[in-house]
C-alpha cells in the first residue's frame, strides 16, 4: 500500500464504526492519522490506542488544526462524519439542515480547505463516506437519502473536475454496518439493513482495496452495484420493488402498535431486491 504508508491522514466521525475501523486500519499499514469526532473523549480513546493525533470538533471545520497536527499537510482526508436522520417532508427544517451540513456542506469545507495546496503540489485523496442511499434510496429516511445523493454528486464531481491534476476521490457506498447508526435506524434498518449487515473492519479493508486500484465506487457490499445498474436500466420496476419494501415496512410498523409481526415480510423483501 504505497500509497498510504507514511501517508498524512484524517478520519472524521473516527469515534466508533467505521471511522474507527478506518483510522485503526490506515495506522496499522504505517499511515500518520488524525482521529476526528465531535465526542472528544471517544476520538481520544481511538487516537490513544493506534497512537494518533486527535483533533475533536466539528468536521467541517478542522482542516487547519488537523494539518498542524500533522506537521503541515494533509495526504488522505477522509470525510466519514455522518448523520442518519430520519422522516419524510415532514421533518423539521432543523433536520434536514443539520442532515445538508453534516452530509454534504462538510465535505465541500474540507474540499475548499484542501484543494488549493493539493492543486499546487499536484497530489491529494478524498474519501468521501457515502451510502447505498447515495446510490439508491433509504426507505423512511428522506433527508437521509437525499444528502447522501448529494454527496455521492459532489464526489463525482470532484473526480471529474481534477483528476487530471493529480486529485484521487473514492465514494464509499456500504449498505447495512453494523455501527450504533444501524442500532438506530428501527425497523427500516431491521427490513433492508441487517440481513447483510458487515462489520466496519469490513468497509476498511475495502477502502483499502479501491485506494490500491484507484477506484472510484468502492463498494463494501458487491451487490449493490447490480441494483444500481437496475435501477438506472428499468427505473419504474425498481421503484416499484421498492414500493413492495415501503408497504412491507409499513406492515411492520403497523404490526408492532398491535404486537404481532406481518405476514410474510422477509418473502417481500426478498422480492423487492
Amino acid at each position: 500500500m504505497e500509497a498510504v504508508r507514511d501517508a498524512r491522514v484524517v478520519v472524521t466521525g473516527a469515534g466508533g464504526g467505521i471511522g474507527a475501523a478506518l483510522a485503526r486500519r490506515f495506522a496499522a499499514e504505517g499511515a500518520r492519522v488524525v482521529v476526528n469526532d465531535l465526542d472528544a473523549d471517544a476520538a481520544r480513546t481511538v487516537a490513544d490506542e493506534i497512537g494518533a493525533a486527535v483533533v475533536p470538533g466539528d468536521a467541517s471545520g478542522i482542516v487547519p488544526a488537523a494539518r498542524t497536527a500533522l506537521g503541515g499537510g494533509i495526504d488522505i482526508f477522509c470525510a466519514n462524519a455522518g448523520v442518519g436522520t430520519g422522516g419524510g417532508p415532514e421533518a423539521d427544517d432543523a433536520a434536514w439542515e443539520l442532515a445538508w451540513d453534516v452530509n454534504v456542506m462538510a465535505h465541500v469545507r474540507a474540499a475548499r480547505a484542501l484543494l488549493p495546496g493539493w492543486l499546487e503540489r499536484g497530489e491529494g485523496r478524498f474519501v468521501s463516506t457515502v451510502s447505498a442511499a447515495g446510490l439508491l434510496t433509504m426507505i423512511g429516511a428522506a433527508p437521509y437519502s437525499v444528502t447522501k445523493h448529494g454527496a455521492l454528486a459532489f464526489a463525482e464531481w470532484l473526480s471529474l473536475t481534477y483528476r487530471h491534476r493529480g486529485i484521487h476521490v473514492h465514494a464509499v457506498c456500504p449498505q447495512g454496518v453494523r455501527t450504533a447508526m444501524l442500532r438506530s435506524t428501527g425497523a427500516a434498518g431491521d427490513l433492508v439493513l441487517a440481513p447483510n449487515a458487515i462489520e466496519p473492519e469490513d468497509v476498511a479493508e475495502a477502502v483499502l482495496d479501491g485506494i490500491a486500484a484507484d477506484r472510484f465506487l468502492i463498494l463494501p457490499h458487491p451487490e449493490v452495484a447490480g441494483y444500481y445498474a437496475a435501477r438506472a436500466a428499468e427505473p419504474d420496476r425498481w421503484l416499484g420493488g421498492m414500493n413492495r419494501l415501503q408497504r412491507t415496512y409499513e406492515e411492520m410498523q403497523a404490526a408492532s402498535e398491535v404486537g404481532q409481526a406481518p405476514a410474510n415480510a422477509l418473502a417481500r423483501e426478498g422480492e423487492s431486491a
